[in-house]
């Protein structure tokens, strides 16, 4: 049977999601599939996995799309299969127990055998917290914090241009593998939040780094004070020299993925 999770985390401990790999052999730095695979592995088969290695497991997992070291997650779905009816309730509880108290799961489902957590994904939803304000306070955590003033009205003028498919290069890095860089853009627009400043992003696909390139680029407009239409011009550019800083990557969550 196949089954879905809903799984939420956070990344700052972690290598990214997806278990890492090197010279085609699994590397031990913790990651969420690799905790969360020994997590169901441990339950579901009453034996207690604590390798960093899945060589022995025998659940995989599949992830809707990779975060890197640093990215939350409040909406990540993850596929498996396993011969064995699950009761949910009883799952999620003594998983969550299991795992260590920066990863959790929900909302278990059963889904055919053709679903797919990457493939069967239309849209996904990120979100980009920072601070903007000159001084520094303590529960900023490791939000970057941005000194000089930002204009909410002329960064979304800035992002209207993104909306619609287009060819993403310009914001793309090197570690992106996929050879298409045509991207579909719903929505992206900021607002504030008090002292910090929000951005939502959705798209049907995001490149390597897009989502923290789009930031750098929309900190370089505000902080340059270049018109927004230059947003445009990095766009149409489709060269990753005329775009911003890759900003940090802490303060991005994956928010939501949609099928």
């Amino acid at each position: 049977m196949r089954y879905t999770l809903q799984v939420q985390y956070i990344g700052k401990n972690y290598a990214g999601s997806q278990i890492q790999f090197e010279n085609g052999m699994e590397i031990s730095t913790p990651t969420i599939q690799g905790e969360l695979e020994k997590a169901l592995c441990t339950l579901i088969f009453g034996k207690r996995y604590t390798s960093n290695r899945n060589l022995n497991r025998p659940i995989k997992t599949v992830f809707s799309g990779r975060t890197d070291r640093g990215v939350n997650s409040v909406g990540q779905v993850v596929h498996f299969d396993v011969d064995k009816e699950i009761v949910a309730s009883n799952l999620i509880y003594h998983v969550n127990e299991i795992l260590p108290n920066d990863i959790s799961v929900s909302d278990l489902k059963v889904v055919s055998n053709d679903f797919h957590a990457q493939k069967s994904a239309i849209r996904r939803c990120y979100r980009f917290e920072f601070v903007n304000r000159r001084f520094k306070q303590a529960f900023d955590g490791d939000l970057i914090r941005v000194k000089f003033p930002i204009d909410i009205d002329r960064m979304n003028k800035s992002l209207s241009y993104l909306i619609g498919e287009h060819d993403f290069s310009s914001f793309k890095s090197s570690g992106t593998l996929n050879p298409s860089k045509v991207c579909i853009l719903y929505r992206a627009e900021v607002e504030r939040q008090g002292d910090k400043v929000v951005f939502n992003i959705e798209g049907n696909r995001f490149l390597y780094n897009m989502v923290r390139t789009i930031v750098g680029t929309l900190l370089e407009i505000e902080g340059h004070n270049l018109a927004p239409e230059h947003m445009k011009d990095v766009l149409d550019a489709k060269d990753r020299r005329k775009a911003g800083q890759t900003v940090s990557p802490y303060g991005l969550t994956l928010m939501k993925v949609i099928y």
